[in-house]
């Protein structure tokens, strides 16, 4: 009992010292200063209108090379995989079989030819006779007939001949068309041309290449309403630019042009056909491959562009915190477009004048203080965006 009567003036003091402490910590909570926020201020500017799609790749001519006559192949003349010229010797079939026809068809020519000569040389004389009133003309039609029919004759040994030539230039197959030619579909020493025309190769033109892809129809009837009030400036169908993103990420270096839309929609996809036309003189697009497509329709004639680190989302959508003239943060919801490189493409739900927070958004609330002080994309570690200050925002 004394031992406990003799700690408790320290216990009271302690107890006191502590409350002491914890009301000085509240009171230093309550005084401390508003987060400090970099910002940027939105100013509206046009911005191209950009929109990003996956499309395929296809050759911009594509030929089959065939053999248009029955024979034996006998060998192969180009490289697989390698870039030939139009008329490029690229198979030779046996042409042996294809020269005798033709020698048999010289001989009928020379036949006939001969039968006309005989039947000409007839009919002049039944006409010398006829004159004289010495042959009935009877006999002398039946002159006549013989040599028109022998000069028919001759037109037609005269045509064979010349069917004959053909097939046997087409023991030569040649390259239709420029463009690289692919792997060899049938082997020296196989009958080709037996019936249907056998598929020997064939020959792609990749340099400028294809690009299709896809837009849904209420997106253009969206753009399409929009150019109708003003909002938005679409380019004409030759001047609308096309960018390349490979597979790996990496950006294709050569833009290309959209050059054909489909007025019909595919009853399928709820989507309308788009093709752009894009150079590949090294050839590294190749058909059949899948790109992402970055494709400017336009230019949104008001719109602002907001770096991605201010751009946060919910349930509800994408929104930003604003610092307004009290000092205090509101949170605004946006309408965004696409990303046009590190920035998103803002339509709607802010104004010129607001003042976004960039950096420190993890430590501001609505209708909470916050200071705001120009957001440094160099000091915060980021390339600046590249956009103009018109359309990114201003530093002060």
């Amino acid at each position: 009992m004394k031992l406990h009567r003799a700690l408790t003036p320290v216990a009271v003091a302690t107890l006191a010292a502590l409350a002491a402490g914890c009301g000085k910590s509240a009171q230093q909570q309550q005084q401390m200063p508003p987060p400090e926020v970099g910002v940027i201020t939105a100013k509206a500017g046009v911005v191209p209108l950009v929109q990003e799609l996956v499309g395929r790749l296809t050759a911009v001519r594509t030929a089959d090379v065939r053999a248009r006559v029955a024979g034996v192949l006998q060998k192969r003349v180009y490289t697989e995989g390698t870039d030939v010229k139009e008329g490029q010797l690229l198979f030779e079939i046996d042409p042996a079989p294809l020269r005798a026809t033709l020698n048999a068809q010289l001989a009928n020519l020379a036949a006939a030819q001969a039968t006309y000569q005989n039947n000409h040389v007839a009919a002049e004389r039944a006409r010398s006779v006829a004159q004289k009133g010495l042959l009935s003309k009877a006999d002398v039609d039946a002159a006549n007939a013989a040599e028109r029919t022998a000069a028919a004759a001759v037109k037609q040994a005269q045509a064979n001949v010349e069917a004959a030539k053909i097939n046997l230039g087409y023991a030569n197959v040649t390259a239709p068309i420029a463009g690289r030619a692919g792997k060899q579909q049938v082997t020296e020493g196989a009958l080709v041309g037996q019936g249907d025309a056998t598929l020997l190769t064939t020959v792609e033109q990749i340099d400028p290449v294809y690009v299709n892809f896809s837009q849904a129809v209420g997106s253009l009837d969206e753009m399409r309403r929009a150019a109708a009030k003003g909002d938005v400036q679409l380019y004409e169908q030759g001047k609308a630019k096309i960018e390349l993103t490979m597979s790996d990420g990496s950006a294709y270096d050569q833009a290309g042009t959209l050059d054909f839309s489909d007025t019909a929609v595919d009853a399928a996809t709820g989507a309308v056909t788009l093709r752009g036309t894009v150079p590949n003189p090294q050839h590294r697009l190749l058909p059949g491959m899948y790109v992402n497509v970055r494709l400017s329709l336009g230019e949104l004639k008001h719109a602002w562009l907001v770096s991605q680190r201010a751009v946060q989302r919910d349930g509800q959508g994408a929104y930003v915190f604003v610092v307004g003239q009290d000092g205090k943060v509101a949170q605004k919801r946006i309408e965004t477009e696409t990303l046009k490189g590190d920035s998103w493409i803002v339509t709607g739900g802010i104004a010129d004048g607001d003042q976004i927070v960039v950096s420190g958004v993890q430590m501001v609330h609505p209708d909470a203080p916050a200071k705001a002080v120009p957001w440094q994309p160099e000091a915060n570690g980021q390339a600046p965006n590249g956009a103009p200050a018109a359309a990114a925002g201003e530093k002060h």
